[in-house]
């Protein structure tokens, strides 16, 4: 074994068992564990872009390596009313907003999106949970959205809401992931709207869904509506920077 594949295994691990630790524990977790895991997950992002560096690449493959099938994980078919319509219109009429801390918010169509300079990556998605798979993904890098809005000096992350939600009832939480600008500018990190040669299915996040290649499967937000631009998001939902780091006290940096 490579020693990026090492790694790769010792991070999923880790993360993997983070989530068993909080998920099999009390409904309440010992402050001392809190604040163990966000200390492991700042040291982490720091010795992951230190090694690494800002602009290391994700492992590409080639065509031959694809897997037979990609499959859905999560939720795989939003049961939203309003998402439905957007999928019964062939998306026609779905936008994604991007807004927050920019000089200039947009609200883009799919067929905008596929006008702009496409990036097509075959890369492997490693999941939390230890499955894989090897895709195809065609999209807008993130790079060139930004440029669009013009991010604000003050902008340090960027926030993705989403159609899908977990739960019901009253206890339902919409899904939202976040990264920093670092992960946003990487040549990498696309707004994808394909996959394997064809347009991005329901099971796999359409219209739109994140493909931030250096981390774990939970931080690649499917079937996206907004991106939002924040100096901080301490503030949002639970505060944690996406669904799972609220509910589950995943790590909110997940680098491979």
């Amino acid at each position: 074994m490579n020693e990026p594949d090492q790694r790769r295994r010792l991070l999923l691990g880790a993360a993997a068992g983070a989530g068993a630790l909080l998920l099999g524990g009390c409904e309440r977790v010992d402050s001392r564990v809190e604040g163990l895991l966000a200390s492991a997950s700042t040291l982490n992002r720091g010795v992951h872009k230190l090694l690494g560096g800002r602009r290391s690449m994700a492992q590409e493959f080639s065509v031959a390596d694809l897997s037979p099938g990609f499959r859905g994980n999560g939720n795989v078919d939003p049961g939203d009313p309003a998402y439905r319509d957007l999928v019964a219109g062939g998306f026609a009429a779905w936008r994604l907003a991007v807004d927050g801390l920019v000089a200039q918010p947009a609200s883009l169509s799919l067929a905008q999106l596929r006008l702009m300079p496409a990036r097509t990556q075959i890369t492997r998605h490693d999941c939390v949970e230890g499955w894989s798979a090897i895709g195809q993904w065609t999209g807008v890098p993130l790079a060139r959205v930004l440029d669009l809005v013009r991010p604000l000096p003050r902008a340090r992350f960027l926030v993705f809401h989403c159609a899908d939600s977990f739960g019901s009832g009253e206890s339902a939480a919409p899904y939202y992931e976040s990264i920093d600008m670092d992960d946003a500018y990487h040549p990498q990190t696309i707004l994808a709207y394909g996959l394997n040669g064809q347009a991005l299915p329901v099971t796999n996040g359409a219209p739109l869904r994140l493909r931030v290649e250096r981390q774990l499967g939970y931080k690649q937000a499917k079937y996206l509506m907004r991106i939002e631009l924040v100096e901080s998001y301490a503030a949002i939902r639970g505060g944690g920077g996406g669904y799972w780091e609220d509910h589950s006290g995943y790590a909110w940096y997940a680098g491979i």
